[in-house]
């Protein structure tokens, strides 16, 4: 029986969590796909370990916590004990268990009835236009637009990058998280690269761990750049105190949070202009591009508020909605890394989109864009 849902650490993350909990707000019948029956069988080696433990390890795609949930509501049955013949399904001497902690012997078969999880629900094939810059037997580099978000999360349970990448490629079920290795707010546009294997996506994040992943934006702020061309703005980044559902620059002494490091380059300040060439108001805007040296939740939004440059549009951190774009004014244009099999260095460039372009020609920005 074939099953869509992907291959998921066996560790649970913060959102296979989230899923999970949202699971429990689900009535059966909002469930969508049918149960699926699976059998299992306790390899010699696991032998005396915990039940939970056993089919983590054999049902790799569900987290431990899933596991957990299917004994305690009674969705695992023992058909037979090590070295005897499994029971026909529908046998009456199959036994319920519901101790998660109770110990598997070897050569012991299980029957499972899967109930669908929200990763079952979030992780199916969605057809979409994606942008590939590159492809090859590994990665796959795409151009992220505007409005779209990359991970399925509550609210957000289908319609997402890994929807659409499932549907372009699915053997991406094999892969935990369909290869996304790193992400995009969904107002931001441009690259990201995708591993197309395990292997690939276990060296990408080590890269991206060893900070030796290179990620360059563009980005339209509030206020006209002064002082230094360069800032280097080194500031840790938390959840926000007062509002959980933000990120803030954090004192790591009172707040939880990571150090954060962030180099903004100044390109040109701007005035919004009629089509004559008058001016409209006398508030300025700059350009400015963003390196980051780390990749902390809505690091640029959040270091570029702190230093009384919010972005254009970015109305969570300080920005204000404009008519010159529908959106915060930040795309990733740059993006290096060696390939993870060959070790090739990589250097890809996206253009900017429509929207950025316009806002640029909307505040008289000029194109003195870096190459």
């Amino acid at each position: 029986m074939k099953f869509n849902a992907p291959l998921l650490s066996s560790k649970p993350e913060p959102l296979e969590q989230q899923l999970e909990k949202d699971l429990e707000s689900l009535e059966t019948e909002d469930l969508g796909p049918e149960i699926e029956v699976r059998e299992i069988q306790v390899p010699e080696t696991m032998h005396l370990h915990r039940l939970d433990v056993v089919l983590t390890a054999l049902l790799p795609e569900f987290s431990r916590n899933y596991v957990q949930q299917l004994i305690s509501e009674s969705c695992v049955e023992r058909l037979s004990p090590g070295g005897f013949p499994a029971l026909e399904i529908g046998a009456s001497k199959a036994q319920t268990v519901t101790k998660i902690a109770s110990k598997a012997h070897a050569f012991d078969r299980y029957r499972l009835s899967l109930k669908p999880s929200p990763q079952a629900l979030a992780y199916k094939p969605q057809e979409m236009s994606i942008e590939v810059l590159f492809e090859d037997a590994h990665i796959r580099v795409i151009n992220k637009p505007a409005n779209l978000v990359v991970h399925p999360a509550p609210g957000n349970w289908g319609g997402t990058l890994l929807n659409g990448l499932l549907f372009l490629d699915p053997q991406l079920t094999q892969v935990p998280r369909a290869g996304i290795v790193h992400r995009l707010d969904k107002d931001t546009s441009g690259l990201m690269v995708v591993a197309k294997t395990r292997a690939c996506m276990d060296a990408l994040v080590i890269q991206i761990a060893n900070r030796d992943v290179h990620r360059e934006y563009l980005a339209i702020a509030h206020r006209p750049w002064t002082g230094p061309e360069t800032k280097v703005v080194e500031s840790s980044i938390g959840r926000d105190p007062r509002n959980r559902l933000k990120m803030a620059v954090v004192d790591l002494l009172r707040t939880p949070g990571k150090a954060a490091k962030t180099t903004f380059t100044f390109i040109s300040n701007g005035m919004e202009a009629s089509v004559n060439g008058a001016p409209i108001s006398d508030e300025e805007v700059c350009l400015l591009h963003c390196q980051l040296h780390t990749g902390r939740t809505h690091q640029i939004r959040v270091h570029l508020s702190s230093i009384g440059h919010p972005i254009l549009g970015d109305v969570v951190y300080g920005g204000r909605v404009h008519s010159s774009i529908k959106r915060q004014a930040l795309h990733a244009y740059k993006l290096g890394f060696d390939h993870p099999i060959t070790g090739e260095p990589m250097a890809f460039k996206a253009e900017l989109p429509l929207d950025m372009t316009s806002a640029i020609e909307a505040w008289s920005l000029g194109y003195n864009i870096p190459n």
